[in-house]
């Protein structure tokens, strides 16, 4: 009998284990991420409070026209940029980042170099 992994589940386990040491404060929010296969989706979470103070995916209406005819990997950069410019309005510029189990890489590397580039920091 083949036995394959289930690579979900894997990452369910990782995101459970990081999470439990990595926690949002009112003074250092968590830089949440999920990805799926068209889109990728970031909020910033003040765990303190249990409140999401920013979001923003490339589902949003605003990036829209940013977003046309860019890879993938190019609509996390723009989307991490978009998030970082949103919270520093909202008076938030040190976040931690939480990956939630995905890989350093590809679109969640973007997304952080984004919203690093936009002037968080982590």
């Amino acid at each position: 009998m083949i036995n394959k992994i289930d690579k979900n589940a894997e990452r369910k386990a990782r995101a459970i284990r990081v999470r439990s040491k990595v926690n949002g404060t009112e003074l250092r929010p968590r830089l949440s991420v999920h990805r799926s296969l068209s889109n990728i989706y970031c909020q910033i979470i003040d765990d303190s409070k249990s409140i999401t103070l920013v979001s923003t995916s490339t589902m949003d209406k605003n990036l829209a026209d940013k977003l046309q005819g860019k890879t993938k990997q190019e609509q996390a950069y723009i989307v991490g940029e978009a998030v970082a410019k949103m919270a520093i309005k909202k008076g938030v510029k040190s976040v931690v980042f939480d990956r939630a189990g995905y890989i350093y890489t590809g679109r969640i590397k973007a997304l952080a170099d984004g919203a690093r580039n936009g002037g968080l920091d982590f």
